[in-house]
């Protein structure tokens, strides 16, 4: 009987967590369709179809609408949907490999190696659209490498990605967090630097990227977004599994049979280059990646990566709307980059994160 009721138990909790998932898809269309559709200009159901039709047949266009739709809302909510998912994966990947919620490319100095990189190339060279992006992809592979260089404490079995015990891979974890967090204050330092070097023109553009927006979405971007995640999602998908596994302990998963160093390196490989390709497309869209994996947990409760990548979009398809559209109602016509809403949310999440932590410890 035992069995049979934790048997049970499992179905049932498998059962919640995919129709909350299949939700939380549910509302990723609706946002999408409402990003697009509603705003500043409103466009209906019929002619969004009429002007889809006319783009791919060469059909008659509507004045004015198909232009905002096509070149503006539509790519617009095309990349938030995936830089959304992107980050959210990223996150959760970091957050469940390492037990811990801080574990993110955003708190651990991922994004702020993109940062540093991309600002270097506005404001040093002058560089503006796909160099900046590249520079930004490898200001983020580059301080990944760095971090995982320290952390690994000059030891294989007593690093990040060894095979070592439970308390030693709780060790590696946190020196993985520490030591991203003192190269992101260091990185921050560096911008602040470069940006006080700037010309006032120059340090605005950077400062909208650094930011995160959405401002500049093309077709062009979302095109070379779509490629990288073709590989990446089924990627993640793949380790989603070992992963599982990885949380019983690195002894347990040793016994079961998985390659502890080797999957822990997938891991950091794939989760890196999710949010390294995130924010060369759209900037360091703060604390996303943050958010997604402990609401997706909540929410399902259990650790879910789908649930995390719609989890991901909503939060910056809902952001951006916000930004785009209320947000200069209430300001008085100042549009905000979507990275300043997500930052507003992320601040009071942390200190609510902590406070049940304690509550939780105590």
């Amino acid at each position: 009987m035992p069995v049979r009721a934790g048997t049970w138990h499992r179905t049932a909790l498998t059962r919640t967590a995919l129709s909350r998932t299949a939700v939380l898809a549910f509302a990723v269309v609706v946002f999408f369709a409402v990003s697009v559709l509603l705003g500043s200009y409103t466009v209906t159901i019929p002619d969004f179809f009429k002007i889809l039709l006319a783009h791919f047949t060469g059909g008659q266009k509507i004045p004015g609408a198909s232009f905002i739709v096509m070149e503006n809302k539509l790519p617009r909510a095309v990349i938030g949907t995936m830089i959304g998912a992107a980050f959210g994966l990223a996150g959760a990947l970091f957050q469940t490999m390492l037990r811990n919620p801080l574990a993110s490319p955003d708190v651990i100095g991922i994004s702020y190696g993109a940062s540093a990189a991309a600002v270097t190339a506005i404001v040093v060279f002058g560089a503006s659209g796909a160099v900046v992006s590249g520079a930004a992809l490898a200001g983020a592979l580059g301080v990944a490498s760095l971090i995982y260089a320290i952390s690994r404490g000059g030891s294989l079995g007593s690093g990040p990605l060894g095979s070592g015990g439970g308390n030693r891979g709780n060790a590696a974890g946190s020196r993985l967090i520490l030591a991203g967090v003192g190269i992101a204050a260091a990185l921050h330092a560096v911008v602040s630097f470069i940006m006080t070097r700037a010309d006032i023109r120059t340090a605005a553009d950077a400062l909208v990227w650094l930011n995160g927006s959405l401002n500049s979405a093309s077709w062009d971007r979302a095109g070379v977004l779509a490629l990288a995640l073709l590989v990446l999602i089924p990627a993640a998908a793949a380790l989603s599994g070992p992963l599982r596994i990885l949380e019983l302990g690195d002894d347990a998963a040793a016994g079961l049979g998985i390659r502890v160093g080797f999957t822990r390196l997938a891991v950091v490989v794939v989760a890196v280059a999710l949010a390294a390709v995130a924010t060369a497309a759209a900037g360091p869209v703060a604390f996303v990646a943050f958010l997604a994996g402990p609401i997706a947990r909540r929410l399902t409760a259990k650790a879910s990566l789908p649930a995390s990548a719609f989890v991901g979009a909503l939060i910056v398809l809902a952001a951006d709307y916000f930004a785009a559209n209320i947000a200069p109602l209430l300001l008085g016509g100042t549009v905000l980059p979507v990275g300043v809403v997500t930052g507003a949310l992320g601040a009071p999440f942390l200190l609510w994160l902590l406070v049940t932590s304690n509550r939780k410890d105590a």
